[in-house]
């Protein structure tokens, strides 16, 4: 019955259409990242070109008041501070519409465990399909955790078939049994439910959240990265995230407590000076090594309220930022140990990113304690060419991950339509409709097209020079 069908396949007629409109049109969706950290509140959107490449089409950021150590305390400064955000993202992009989001996640009570899964399945003769792999990982959905946990996400790391292991996609293959190891992020549920409370409030829908070292791994390391061996350590504002790869698998991941803002703290209580005071000297003058500090260099800080000027010495600044940078490279360090990748096993050695990552000598500083080779990431393998210099500064690495994964999500959603609609037969009669109706969205596709060309070079023009005069107005507030 032609109309029954018209009817029950109604939704994915409409759906190949549109998908067959976007490839038509060589146009990718929109996608935002937010990245709500302890110190600043990032908002990104970026499209894939016919390279692969990320062209960021808008960007906002604004100071963070209400998150501590990656979690989010007071709801409503962090609602302000997302929206100044978004704000700034529409300034630099007026033509933008943001309604969803893919968010970050920290925090110390993220946590991780390993599970293993199998199934039996039931028509042997087949290949395995993608259907078995996804009932796989929704059977981890019912692994047991603490009360007051909620799983974040389930990661496949290596299938097993009948007898074969280390198998990276089954996808294909034939057997009686399939299962998997798999990687379970947990956290806490009310911190998950404070951040979407937050982007929801903030006028947005939490498409998915993403823990942020996965994000910022996606950002800064290629597929080589992970299969020589590799430990991202993202130092943030609040947070210091890991996240170990290995043969091309994710072996572990753990969230440490400290961060940039604990360095600023110790600072300011060892020398005794106000906290944008401290923060301006770690960045300005602070080295992780004491040994590369001169030994005569003194910083002069002006008096409060008639109250002599204070002289620092440089070498006394680096010796309090090398004692907690020390100690947030001794957890790197006992994580590796704890899934025994310490001893030279990782050769892609350690990258470092964030915010913290820019500090001076910290490179050499992680070579001594971790005894790994190190390098800093940075998110600029992934954009397009012409973007903001400043986007491709480690403190972004998180945010223009979030975009990626959401890439990710994205294709393989569209993947599993293709599969399912393909296996649709569509009655002659409806064929011959949908034929003419193609027709026509060809006609409009065309015309579309010619009109992007027109516009495009002036868009380009103009979200440049606004980007430009949104950061001449930070740099003039900052001073």
């Amino acid at each position: 019955n032609v109309n029954a069908f018209r009817l029950n396949s109604g939704f994915y007629i409409q759906k190949a259409k549109q998908l067959k409109t976007d490839t038509m049109n060589n146009e990718q969706p929109i996608i935002v990242g937010l990245d709500i950290g302890t110190t600043k509140i990032a908002a990104i959107a970026g499209r894939k070109n016919e390279f692969g490449k990320l062209e960021i089409l808008g960007f906002g950021r604004s100071n963070s008041n209400g998150v501590k150590h990656g979690q989010v305390l007071n709801i409503d400064e962090t609602i302000k501070a997302i929206k100044m955000a978004l704000d700034n993202c529409y300034a630099s992009n007026p033509n933008l519409e943001i309604h969803e989001v893919y968010v970050g996640i920290a925090g110390h009570h993220i946590k991780s465990l390993q599970t293993r899964g199998d199934i039996v399945r039931q028509d042997t003769a087949e290949e395995i399909t993608q259907r078995e792999i996804d009932q796989l990982v929704a059977d981890q959905l019912k692994t047991y955790i603490p009360a007051g946990d909620q799983i974040i996400d389930v990661i496949p790391q290596e299938f097993t078939v009948d007898n074969f292991q280390n198998i990276p996609n089954p996808i294909g293959y034939g057997g009686v049994k399939v299962g998997a190891n798999f990687h379970i992020i947990t956290g806490d549920k009310n911190a998950i439910r404070n951040i979407n409370r937050a982007v929801e409030k903030s006028g947005l829908h939490t498409k998915d959240l993403v823990l942020q070292p996965l994000a910022s791994a996606s950002a800064v390391m290629g597929q080589e990265d992970m299969e020589a061996g590799v430990a991202i350590v993202d130092i943030g504002g609040g947070t210091t995230d890991l996240a170990v790869f290995y043969e091309g698998i994710l072996k572990h991941t753990a969230v440490i407590p400290f961060g940039g803002e604990n360095i600023t703290n110790d600072i300011k209580t060892g020398l005794g000076v106000l906290k944008t005071q401290a923060e301006q000297m770690k960045v300005q003058f602070g080295s992780a090594l004491t040994n590369e500090a001169k030994t005569n260099a003194f910083i002069t800080i002006p008096g409060l309220r008639g109250m002599p000027a204070k002289e620092i010495s440089v070498k006394n600044l680096s010796n309090i930022i090398q004692a907690r940078m020390s100690e947030i490279m001794d957890f790197v360090t006992y994580h590796l140990k704890q899934v025994g990748l310490d001893n030279k096993m990782l050769n892609g050695g350690i990258v470092l990113t964030g915010g913290g990552s820019q500090l001076k000598h910290l490179i050499q500083l992680t070579e001594y304690v971790t005894g790994l080779n190190a390098r800093i990431g940075f998110p600029n393998e992934h954009l397009a060419a012409g973007h903001i210099d400043e986007l491709a500064k480690p403190m972004y690495s998180t945010c223009i991950g979030l975009i990626l994964k959401g890439y990710d999500d994205y294709e393989h959603a569209r993947k599993q339509f293709d599969m399912k609609y393909a296996r649709m037969e569509v009655p002659k009669q409806l064929q011959k409709d949908e034929l003419e109706e193609e027709v026509l969205v060809e006609e409009e596709v065309n015309t579309a097209q010619r009109k992007r060309r027109m516009g495009i070079g002036n868009f380009w023009g103009k979200f440049k020079d606004n980007l430009i005069d949104l950061f001449k107005e930070e740099e003039d507030k900052a001073f």
